[in-house]
């Protein structure tokens, strides 16, 4: 197994990472962005509960066999303790083709800090059909 590479950054930039990794396929920075605990989860569109590295990783490489994700995150909510923070998002996919649908991805993704900086612990993610909401903080207008 590869030596794991460093990251020491806050909840907000272990995001930003997370999908700079999938845009790269990047393996290595992808994982080295997951907590040490093999307790941790991803759960992709459609597919069951992945639980630990091993299986984590396994995913991601079948993922990435197809090349790299275009996924941008939008209308974070994030809600933040001392240890925790939980970011629910929803994901922007580049279409491919005209061929495939419109659809969003609702997302949640959870970190713990750690000694070593914010990793994450979950990445859960299913597929909504049609358009995305409208960012209603955005939208408005503060009179």
């Amino acid at each position: 197994m590869p030596a794991k590479k460093q990251f020491n950054g806050s909840a907000d930039e272990a995001e930003a990472a997370f999908y700079a990794a999938l845009a790269r396929a990047d393996l290595d920075a992808l994982m080295a962005l997951w907590a040490d605990d093999e307790e941790i989860v991803c759960i992709h569109p459609g597919a069951p509960r992945l639980i630990g590295h091993a299986a984590i990783r396994t995913s991601f490489e079948t993922i990435f066999e197809r090349g790299s994700v275009q996924i941008h995150p939008t209308q974070l909510h994030a809600t933040h303790t001392m240890a925790t923070a939980v970011h629910s998002v929803i994901e922007q996919v580049t279409k491919t083709s005209d061929a495939m649908p419109e659809v969003h991805i609702l997302a949640t993704n959870v970190y713990l800090k750690t000694p070593h900086g914010w990793r994450i612990t979950m990445h859960h993610a299913s597929v909504a059909a049609g358009k995305a909401p409208l960012d209603l903080f955005k939208a408005s207008v503060l009179h």
